[in-house]
């Protein structure tokens, strides 16, 4: 039994084994990132020490953003170039990456760039047991833009599209928001996540259980002691009902998600958070002509942590009721459901997931990592024999950084979907992907 505590305590950080004031060798590769921006000055390079001490300030500003709280390892590096003012009021920088993906399934083939246990066929078409494709999807633009004003203080505005719409080619929005000093308001990253603590994968998916939202949100995420991190905030909602415009009928969202997380850090990219959300889910009951609401919560336990110099883990935990259309497996609308035993009824099934991931680096540049997750649909009642039941993935992958800003990869996906038959099929795949940032 202490054997087991052991472990947890490892996997989730609490014993990490890396004192704090050494050097992991991510952290080594994030400092050759660092060493790698230019900083331009558009009216000439600033002289008083008051400016210098913000320059410096900036510098660690670009330090910051690789330990952003909301960052997932497949994020575009900080821009390679910084405009700055000569008052030091003022900077922008531009950046963004060219992704560019391969993947070849076998023995059952997937409809899309993203690999999911969820879409594998129990009944395969011979015509799709393989199938290659390439896609660009992931190749981003973005801008940021850092300054400080008298009456806002810091504050910090960031917009990023990619391409990944139409045929995953056509340029969507992603993230568009300000930071004014502990506030957040804008279209980002859900409270309710923890990207970070994600295993690094080449797939446009990820884990079966991966919860990365993103709405237009009001966020207020203070640090307490640079130990402590606490964030609360209202969400635009996207429920998934599954009304079947018969008996119920969806109903117009008119009340935000509620979100929150309580974090404890104990170095740099490096810390376990417990995070939940509450929302309100309402539909129509036609027979009875009234508007039902039903509550919808989550609950989700994350971690990432440098347990040695070349190690390290990523743990994520997750279970709730009327939450799976945050993210993961469950694509379709299982916020709600029908209830079999009233009809004109809806109820929130629960759902639970988590994700074990390590890595190892052999040097600062090159690294593996594997990972293994599974999201599993527990109804109350009684579910259809071909209904998904479960789903599991395992990935192993390989990284190589030829410089700070070209990286390499290759990926092994082995997914496997269960029905409450009893019924399952497996599905595999392979990848290869090649990036720049700049």
């Amino acid at each position: 039994m202490r054997r087991f505590f052991l472990l947890i305590a490892l996997l989730l950080g609490v014993g990490t084994l890396v004192p704090v004031s050494a050097k992991s060798l991510v952290d080594s590769q994030t400092d050759s990132l660092l060493e790698s921006h230019k900083l331009v000055y558009i009216d000439g390079r600033p002289a008083d020490k008051d400016t210098q001490a913000y320059v410096d300030s900036i510098r660690q500003k670009i330090s910051v953003f690789y330990y952003d709280q909301f960052r997932h390892f497949s994020d575009p590096a900080a821009p390679y170039f910084l405009f700055m003012s000569k008052d030091a009021q003022l900077a922008m920088g531009i950046g963004g990456a060219v992704r560019m993906r391969a993947y070849y399934d076998w023995g059952g083939a997937m409809p899309g760039p993203g690999f999911i246990p969820y879409l594998i066929s129990m009944t395969p078409d011979p015509a799709k047991k393989r199938h290659f494709d390439t896609t660009p999807a992931g190749t981003c633009l973005f801008f940021r833009v850092l300054g400080r004003n008298k009456t806002l203080g810091e504050y910090q505005l960031y917009i990023e599209a990619n391409f990944g719409g139409y045929q995953f080619r056509d340029f969507t929005l992603k993230k568009a928001y300000a930071i004014i000093n502990d506030f957040t308001i804008g279209y980002a990253t859900s409270t309710f996540s923890d990207p970070a603590a994600l295993p690094p994968v080449i797939d446009a998916q990820g884990p079966t259980n991966k919860i990365t939202p993103t709405s237009v949100l009001v966020r207020y995420m203070p640090v307490v002691r640079n130990k402590w991190v606490f964030a609360v905030s209202a969400e635009t909602p996207s429920a998934a009902v599954g009304a079947d415009g018969v008996s119920t009928v969806k109903v117009d969202n008119w009340m935000p998600d509620f979100a929150a997380f309580a974090q404890y850090q104990w170095a740099q990219g490096q810390h376990v958070r417990l995070s939940g959300i509450v929302r309100t889910l309402s539909y129509r009951d036609v027979a009875a002509g009234v508007n039902r609401n039903r509550a919808g919560w989550g609950a989700m336990l994350s971690s990432v942590a440098h347990v040695t110099d070349r190690v390290t883990t990523y743990v994520t935990g997750s279970y709730g009721h009327g939450y799976a259309g945050l993210g993961g497996d469950l694509l379709g609308d299982y916020d709600l459901v029908s209830d079999p035993v009233r009809p004109g009824w809806l109820y929130a099934p629960a759902s639970a997931g988590y994700c074990l991931g390590v890595q190892y680096n052999f040097r600062p540049n090159l690294f593996v990592s594997g990972s293994v997750s599974q999201l599993r649909y527990l109804p109350s009642h009684t579910a259809s024999p071909d209904e998904y039941k479960y789903g599991l993935l395992a990935t192993a992958n390989v990284f190589w950084n030829m410089t700070p800003r070209m990286q390499l990869g290759a990926e092994v996906n082995i997914g496997k979907r269960g029905n409450f038959s009893g019924e399952h099929r497996y599905a595999r795949r392979a990848e290869v992907m090649c990036m720049f940032s700049f």
